[in-house]
Order: C-alpha cells, then structure tokens, then sequence
C-alpha cells in the first residue's frame, strides 16, 4: 500500500497550507499534462486544431492567429510556473517533484522507477515545500 500524503499538517509546520488550498493546489498541478497537450497542439500556422474552441474559451471574435497566441501565452505561463516552482524547491530533485506533482507519483513509484536519490522524509519534506511555495506564486 502506497503512502498518501495527509492533505493537513500541524500548523506549527513552516510548510503548513490549509486542507482545501493545499487541494486547490494539487488539482491545479494535475492539469499540467492537458496543458502540455494543449500547448503543443496550438503551434501557429503550421496546423490548427479542428476546434479551436476546446482550448480558448470565450467569446472572441476576430483573429484566430491571436486566439491562438493568448492560449499558447495561457498555458506557457503555467507549465513554466510550475516548472520554476519545481526549480526553486530543489533543483536537484526539480524533475523528480515535478512527476510527483503533475502525474500523482508517490515517493515509492519514483524510488522503484527512477531511482530518486533521497530518503522518504526528504522527499516528502521538498513536497510540502513545492505547494507551500506554489501557494505564495499563485496568490
């Protein structure tokens, strides 16, 4: 049985966030993979998506090269917020948060697949500080 991360800690923890902030802040970085898609799938001119709607919400009328350059903006400033946050929490252990965070890897699942190369307290401590961190980014 994996170990789940309880959602609140002490309040006298220096990483300590609020239940359902610290959930925000989960959800939030569990869209990353339908961002990247999205992203990727918006490259200009080259091809445009069938629906371009899917990905702008709104109702814009006008230029659909624009349309499609404020979404690109919209997920760019997001992947690269995460990426960053992942940066400033450890940058050593940047890309192995980063699967925990985006894709709900445990610290078990990242030991046995791609060999992290620091002990579960460590870990779960850097965890806590990425959406404490997160937390003050995205006010």
């Amino acid at each position: 049985m994996g170990t789940t991360i309880r959602p609140e800690l002490s309040e006298k923890n220096p990483y300590w966030l609020e239940k359902h902030r610290y959930y925000e802040l989960k959800h939030f970085c569990l869209q990353y993979p339908i961002w990247k898609k999205a992203y990727s799938s918006l490259d200009g001119l080259a091809t445009r998506p069938s629906n371009l709607s899917i990905f702008v919400s709104g109702n814009i009328l006008g230029d659909p090269t624009a349309r499609c350059a404020i979404a690109k903006v919209f997920y760019s400033e997001r992947l690269n917020m995460i990426k960053g946050v992942a940066e400033e929490t450890d940058p050593t252990l940047a890309d192995y948060i980063l699967k925990a965070v985006t894709e709900g890897w445990s610290y078990d699942v990242l030991k046995a697949r791609l060999g992290i190369p620091c002990c579960k307290d460590v870990y779960y401590d850097l965890y806590r500080r990425f959406f404490w961190l997160l937390s003050k980014e995205r006010k």
